[in-house]
């Protein structure tokens, strides 16, 4: 057993140093000069520099790609958690007429293609005149970050044992009393772990923001990445400093929240 257990760890720690190589390597190649990212021997020994780090922050548009990725996702996890609570709410627990197909769509609207409703809705934005800003980028966010939010939500909802309710219930409280005061502080960590869910997601998303966007304005970290500069060459080191930032505010955020995460992960994983 003690065998099969150290084979077991040994398999883990180097499935998970295979999976974590390769942001070790951007992460070599950020501080390293350029005239040592064309050898891996020249590379190793070169001395660290901060000059990539010091070019994207004074001459690429970079910072304001993460204000705007910090802005577009925060606010569209906002608005999809205040939205989502009631809704997942009504889905678990009022005698909605429908609500399993209702809730079979909103998980199917999670797997629907972006690209299919990229073109309307790219129409839309420019007749409304929201192109280039961040409304339009919450607006279609919301589309699929909402659908996610509803059938998370209402997963966790429903591991809350009624009998909890129905005491308040007893002692007075209304629905939206039990929900604010009951339901809510129970289901804490599973809001917390799917807006984090949803952030990273946002956070990642490259179509949208790549399409209802069109200056420094309001671009986010995806598209600032994928139009970095480089006519002639490539600037990988540049490109591999951009990319570590990029990396790091979500890394912080999952790291402040991992005990909210593996909380509501787990949550009605054991039943009694």
């Amino acid at each position: 057993m003690k065998t099969r257990g150290a084979l077991r760890d040994g398999l883990v720690l180097a499935a998970l140093v295979l999976w974590a190589t390769p942001f070790f390597w951007q992460a070599l190649t950020s501080i390293k000069p350029d005239t040592a990212l064309m050898a891996v021997e020249r590379l190793l020994a070169a001395p660290p520099t901060l000059d990539h780090y010091r070019a994207v922050i004074q001459k690429s548009v970079m910072p304001a790609a993460l204000t705007n990725s910090l802005g577009v996702a925060t606010l569209t996890t906002l608005v999809a958690i205040v939205l989502g609570i009631p809704g997942a709410y009504a889905l678990a627990r009022l005698p909605v007429p429908g609500k399993h197909l209702l809730l079979l769509g909103v998980v199917a609207c999670t797997a629907f293609p972006q690209v299919t409703i990229v073109g309307p809705l790219f129409v839309l934005m420019r007749a409304l005149e929201l192109r280039d800003t961040w409304l339009a980028l919450v607006l279609a966010d919301i589309s699929f970050a909402l659908p996610l939010v509803l059938w998370l939500l209402a997963g966790f909802v429903r591991e809350v044992p009624r009998a909890v309710e129905e005491a308040a219930q007893i002692d007075g409280a209304g629905r939206i009393a039990s929900l604010t005061r009951v339901v809510l502080p129970l289901v804490a960590p599973g809001i917390a772990s799917a807006g984090l869910l949803v952030f990273l997601m946002l956070w990642n998303e490259l179509l949208f923001a790549y399409t209802f966007t069109a200056t420094q304005a309001s671009r986010t970290v995806p598209v600032a990445l994928a139009l970095f500069p480089g006519v002639y060459e490539v600037p990988w080191g540049d490109i591999a400093a951009a990319s570590i930032l990029a990396s790091l505010p979500p890394i912080l955020i999952v790291a402040g929240l991992q005990r909210w995460l593996v909380r509501g992960l787990t949550a009605g994983a054991l039943r009694e």
